[in-house]
């Protein structure tokens, strides 16, 4: 198979009939569960705010994803980071969101950071040139039709680096089907097994069999085969994020359980040990959560990862420091996370398989 795939689709024109077919969605707009039905094309804003033109907050080479895609499983001075675009505004409404500033600070809702895909697609070229070892879209549903025209754009340009999809998975599957070729990694959270949970805390109805559903539809896309090249870095593959929240709101146990017996024990999963009090989160209203996790859950979710049989993936150590870097200020736009490499123990974040 060629990579990145959306190359074979461009040489056959059905890459700009993609780009065309989503965009003519954005007139009564179903890109998601919302299904909001206004019309985007005449500037109407909804549920996430979204308007015609996506709204970049930043555009760096980042190396705090997984460390087959950001590079931090390369030898020392090798890693050129994921080549992340963070957009603005976001279809749930998570009260301990850590890119709160970018995602629900609607104040900014048409703000200077909006771009036409033809500017956005010379932010792709320019992280290519910077040597990024692949692009990340971090919070790309409700601007699914302008990535795909910037896509198209950017690749008769030169664009030939693999794309990341890096989604909450409130997806809809008529539009990720669209997506189909286009995107070969696919970076999904999947939140909760419980639609109560999502509602409270995520504002998301439904959450659970819509996300259950779009995965579904990007396990059917690449399958549970993680390619790698000569290098180990990702080229095509599905890469499952679960949030270990406190207390067990995530509902691991019966996530991993779905993920095994409906997907595949070889999907590779990101266990994200991250979570710390933020944004909305305080003692009174959201108690539950306003704690880090304990040793305790970051253990009882390693030894389902065993019951289950799960092999394939990556776990983020508990140890102080590694947790600190995720704490991004988007008020600094170019650079708003430290760097990773400060924080990443190599000997326990380039493992490709889960410890035992």
């Amino acid at each position: 198979m060629d990579f990145p795939s959306y190359m074979t689709l461009l040489a056959s024109g059905e890459l700009e009939r993609r780009a065309a077919a989503l965009e003519a969605r954005l007139a009564n707009c179903d890109l998601c569960p919302w299904n909001c039905q206004i019309n985007r094309l005449a500037g109407e804003r909804k549920i996430c705010m979204a308007g015609l033109l996506p709204a970049v907050s930043s555009s760096a080479p980042h190396f705090g994803e997984e460390p087959a895609l950001s590079g931090t499983s390369l030898p020392e001075g090798e890693a050129r980071g994921t080549g992340n675009i963070f957009l603005r505004h976001c279809n749930l409404r998570c009260v301990y969101c850590q890119n709160w500033q970018i995602s629900q600070d609607h104040r900014k809702a048409a703000e200077p950071g909006e771009v036409t895909p033809e500017k956005l697609a010379g932010m792709l070229l320019e992280l290519q040139a910077k040597g990024c070892h692949n692009i990340g879209f971090v919070s790309p549903t409700h601007y699914a039709p302008q990535i795909v025209r910037s896509v198209e754009i950017a690749s008769r340009a030169g664009l030939r680096l693999p794309l990341i999809y890096n989604t909450n998975s409130y997806d809809s599957v008529d539009a990720l089907r669209l997506l189909d070729g286009v995107f070969d990694i696919y970076l999904p959270d999947l939140r909760y097994s419980d639609d109560g949970h999502a509602r409270e805390y995520s504002k998301a109805p439904g959450y659970v069999s819509h996300a259950r559903a779009a995965i579904g539809e990007m396990f059917r896309q690449v399958g549970d085969e993680l390619v790698t090249d000569e290098r180990g870095l990702v080229r095509r593959g599905l890469i499952i994020r679960l949030l270990i929240l406190p207390n067990d709101l995530a509902g691991l146990r019966e996530t991993l359980e779905w993920i095994g017996e409906t997907l595949s024990p070889r999907v590779t999963l990101s266990i994200m040990s991250q979570y710390y009090p933020t944004f909305r989160v305080n003692g009174e209203q959201y108690p539950l959560l306003n704690r880090k996790i304990r040793p305790s859950e970051y253990a009882q979710v390693l030894k389902w990862l065993e019951e289950f049989g799960f092999d394939n993936g990556w776990v983020q150590p508990l140890e102080a420091g590694a947790a600190d870097y995720y704490r991004p200020d988007f008020a600094d736009c170019a650079t708003p996370f430290a760097d990773a490499r400060d924080f990443i123990q190599p000997e326990r974040e380039s493992r490709p398989r889960f410890p035992r």
